[in-house]
């Protein structure tokens, strides 16, 4: 057995596979150190792997278990864009076409999840036969269940079953037209009348969350045991893909979910990590600190994702101390009081100074924000209020080493900012506030822009990328490849400008409007007309000529 596999230590028991169990592939398209780091992949894995009715082999980039010569299902779990790549070249490296058109019933069915695909597919929609909408705690076992009914069945016959079954969208079975070549989408519709025309996403709506399955010294977080305190977010800031697509907000139970979550954990390791989008609202939060600071757990050291700027308190910086956490991570987003009304951050430049207050005396040596350039209706004096806001926490908070991370607006689907583009400004202003900011002792970490471009195009993209992400991932994966891609495909698809900067009119048909996220878009029309209240004059007037224009160019 490979030494990764060996260092494993297990906190499910894998079941014995019955003598005809499918022979199922379980992918992470990275390297084992990352996959087997992510809560999701371990959890899907665990769930697969305790079913009899299943024999699952897992493949990384780096390594797999042993493979099965005739495999009938191949999952992939999609956390990141980029991987897409590894998808294409772990699908070479099992003589299994890349395009899902070209696969016969000897190929498996290859199905993918995970927070990438169920946000928009499209751009990836013609490498899956199938892809899993949502939360796998009930989607998982509604697919398994549904292809032993048909296991025996030819390919065609499989997939339109499948599609039936709420929650799993099989592309192939839905035909896209476009206004033109370079134009927007006219239609997503469904080919055959048994097909639904909306395929909704699945919601866990249970109160025990996820925790880790495994433990291992090879993880990217070594020996780190992971506990899912609450899933989606209540703030619902209007470009937060956390929040909006993973709606609605829910909290693991404390006495009958993460306390004995966390007892299973530390019997093998004494490194938990705390894991959710707004983890410090969890109701019961003080309790869950009350319960860690109790002797027994001294030695317990705390990893903890970011926190809301008004749940930093001295008792919570004094516990983070105590369990070996020097820093602590806020998401701002910016200094200007209005800006954060456009994006519903409901916060105060007071608190995050008193945060940053709370931080020092509670003994952190560091504090971490998070902030963005390019949010819609953004102005350059919004940027010079966030450069006087941090310099207000370095003087509140002196001796408190403070960083500024900072990425560029990237819309994102199933959110009231999904019509805006990015920013063309973004990069410029990234490069002020770094001028601004390294001469105050303000570390300043941006983002890369030109990633962000490359996310902002996947995040908006329709099926016709599937050419264009294998021409880039040919020519090398560098925003460059992607500019090459483009001038090679001119006339069959738009340019790069209408994925990526263009803000897209409110009338038109998304890639994703036949995918059914958390809210419908008349509510998310309704949070961007809140949003627009506080826009600049003219930067509301661009939105709305862009709805005219495309309301010319209907046929």
């Amino acid at each position: 057995m490979n030494s990764s596999f060996a260092a494993e230590r297990l906190l499910f028991t894998p079941a014995t596979p019955s003598a005809d169990a499918i022979p199922t592939i379980f992918a992470f398209p990275n390297e084992y150190s990352v996959g087997i780091t992510s809560l999701g992949y371990q959890v899907v894995w665990a769930t697969l792997a305790s079913r009899t009715d299943l024999q699952v082999s897992r493949l990384f980039t780096d390594l797999h278990e042993p493979l099965p010569a005739q495999p009938e299902l191949l999952g992939f779990s999609l956390s990141w864009e980029l991987d897409y790549s590894n998808v294409l070249s772990l699908l070479e490296a099992l003589d299994i076409p890349i395009r899902a058109t070209e696969r016969s019933s000897q190929h498996p069915l290859v199905f993918g999840g995970g927070p990438v695909l169920t946000a928009n597919p499209e751009p990836f929609a013609d490498f899956f036969d199938l892809i899993l909408l949502g939360d796998g705690e009930n989607l998982l076992g509604d697919f398994i269940a549904a292809y032993q009914q048909v296991r025996g069945s030819d390919r065609p016959s499989q997939l339109r079953h499948l599609a039936k079954v709420p929650g799993i969208y099989v592309p192939s079975l839905y035909e896209v037209s476009y206004l033109s070549e370079e134009g927007a989408i006219a239609s997503i519709q469904p080919m055959e009348s048994d097909i639904p025309a909306q395929v909704e996403k699945q919601t866990y709506r249970g109160n025990t969350l996820s925790a880790s399955t495994v433990v291992t010294e090879k993880a990217a977080w070594e020996n780190i045991y992971m506990v899912e305190v609450v899933r989606s977010c209540p703030e619902m800031c209007r470009f937060c893909l956390a929040s909006y697509l993973t709606l609605p907000f829910r909290t693991a139970s404390l006495e009958g979910s993460l306390i004995p979550a966390i007892e299973r954990g530390l019997k093998v390791t004494d490194r938990l990590g705390l894991l959710g989008a707004s983890v410090t609202q969890h109701p019961e939060f003080e309790a869950l600190l009350d319960h860690l600071n109790q002797p027994q757990y001294d030695s317990v050291r705390l990893s903890l994702a970011s926190v809301r700027t008004n749940t930093v308190t001295p008792k919570l910086a004094e516990t983070l101390v105590k369990h070996d956490t020097r820093s602590i991570t806020i998401a701002v987003e910016s200094g200007s009081d209005r800006l954060r009304q456009v994006i519903n951050k409901k916060l105060t430049n007071d608190e995050i100074i008193q945060a940053a207050i709370h931080a020092k005396a509670g003994g952190l040596s560091a504090l971490k924000l998070y902030g963005m350039a390019g949010i819609p209706g953004e102005e350059p004096d919004d940027l010079d209020q966030t450069v006087e806001m941090l310099r207000a926490v370095k003087r509140a908070a002196p001796g408190l080493r403070l960083t500024f991370g900072c990425s560029t607006f990237v819309p994102k689907s199933h959110t009231p900012f999904q019509w805006f583009g990015v920013n063309s400004q973004a990069e410029k202003r990234l490069k002020l506030l770094q001028k601004q900011l390294r001469p105050q002792g303000i570390d300043f970490r941006p983002e890369s822009y030109s990633w962000s471009v490359i996310q902002a195009l996947i995040s908006r993209g329709d099926r016709r990328l599937s050419k264009l992400l294998e021409l880039a991932r040919h020519y090398g994966d560098s925003l460059g490849s992607y500019r090459r891609a483009f001038k090679q495909l001119k006339g069959q698809l738009p340019d790069l400008d209408f994925y990526v900067h263009e803000n897209w009119s409110t009338e038109q048909v998304l890639p994703w409007s036949h995918l059914h996220g958390a809210l419908p878009q008349s509510t998310l029309l309704k949070h961007l007309d809140s949003a627009m209240e506080h826009f600049p004059v003219a930067s509301a007037k661009d939105v709305q000529i862009a709805d005219a224009e495309l309301a010319v160019a209907q046929p």
